[in-house]
């Protein structure tokens, strides 16, 4: 698969997956919304992070890569 997330995306990817980790560790709310609202999430951008690929900026055509060629 074509890689659609450039780095200063994949940057700010991995700054808010580490935020939203941080956070579950901290927030004074139940394990499975920590999970589902806070971990999952952050698995996903971390996930795209190191693959340079985003699902979501496939489905609408979107690429913050810079043209090649």
């Amino acid at each position: 698969m074509a890689r659609n997330v450039g780095n200063g995306d994949r940057i700010m990817r991995a700054l808010v997956a580490a935020a939203l980790v941080a956070y579950a560790l901290v927030a004074p709310v139940a394990l499975s919304i920590k999970l589902f609202a806070l971990v999952l999430p952050a698995v996903y951008l971390v996930g795209t992070t190191l693959v340079g690929t985003c699902l979501g900026y496939k489905l609408i055509g979107r690429s913050t890569c810079p043209r090649q060629g």
